[in-house]
Order: structure tokens, then sequence, then C-alpha cells
């Protein structure tokens, strides 16, 4: 429980974006809220927990990116000229970004786990997390691991209908 603790612990909040239902921009808020972030000089960080439509390393250009491993878990991408935006998503480990994951339960949960606790994030201001629509098991595990650390709040997507 140590090592999950430091690599998260130089991140001052943690942000998850949620929404009842898919289709209404998640992912799209995801990605200008850390953009917007970071032109206002803070160091950001998006973890995609969307296992089964991981669209923001496509939206911030990084989709034929790799992700390699260090002593401390997996190292997130770098995203832009600047490098300021660090990025771990599902769709950097599968074999053609355009696959669909289809897994279980403890499968998901656990790939959702690994993703909170083996990840390099180093010191940033902001974690974005952009999970699946919906109220799934994805979510719960997503806040069970969060559970202790900081977390800041949600973002609720929702449309006018």
């Amino acid at each position: 429980a140590l090592a999950e603790r430091a690599n998260l612990a130089g991140v001052q909040h943690i942000l998850l974006v949620l929404s009842g239902k898919g289709g209404v921009g998640k992912s799209t808020i995801s990605t200008e809220l850390a953009l917007a972030l970071r032109n206002a000089g803070k160091r950001v960080g998006i973890l995609d927990v969307d296992l089964c439509g991981p669209s923001i390393p496509r939206m911030l250009r990084v989709q034929d990116s790799a992700v390699h491993q260090c002593d401390s878990g997996w190292v997130p991408v770098f995203v832009g000229q600047d490098k300021a935006i660090a990025l771990m998503s599902i769709g950097f480990l599968l074999e053609r970004p355009d696959d669909a994951v289809v897994w279980r339960g403890p499968k998901k949960n656990a790939l959702i786990k690994q993703f909170v606790t083996d990840v390099a994030w180093g010191d940033l201001d902001f974690l974005i997390v952009d999970t699946p629509p919906g109220t799934s098991d994805e979510h719960i595990s997503t806040v069970e691991a969060l559970r202790p650390f900081q977390l800041l709040g949600a973002i609720l997507v929702t449309t006018p209908q």
C-alpha cells in the first residue's frame, strides 16, 4: 500500500468526470478541462478509465504512443510540445486503437486498480479521471481505489433533454 500512496502522493487534486449515459461529452470535457488548467499554468494528468471507448489519446493526437515501465510502474504518455499533460489510457495497451475491450467485472476492476496504483504520475496539481458512461462497477472500483487520496470532487456531464 505504500507504493500506491507514493504514485499519487504528488497529486494535489483528483477530479472525476461522470455521466449517467454515453455520448454526452465526458471525454471532451475532460480534455478541454485539462487544456484549460494547463494554460493556467497547472500541472495536469488525465486518467482515461473508459475501458470500452478510450477516446482521449485520439483527441490529444497521441494514439500511436506506447506506454513504458519504470521502477514505480507505468510512465504516462506526455502530451504536447511542452509535455505538460500526462496521460494514461487503456487505448495505449490495445493492439489497435479501435479495438473494443470486452472484459467481465473482475478483470476490469483489476485494471482500474492497477491504473490508480501503478502509474508514476509525479507532481500534478490536478488528475482528471475520465470514466465510462453510466453507473457501473468501474465507477465503484475507481472511487474505492481513490478513496485513500484527497478527491477534489466530481463533474457530472448532462444533456439538456
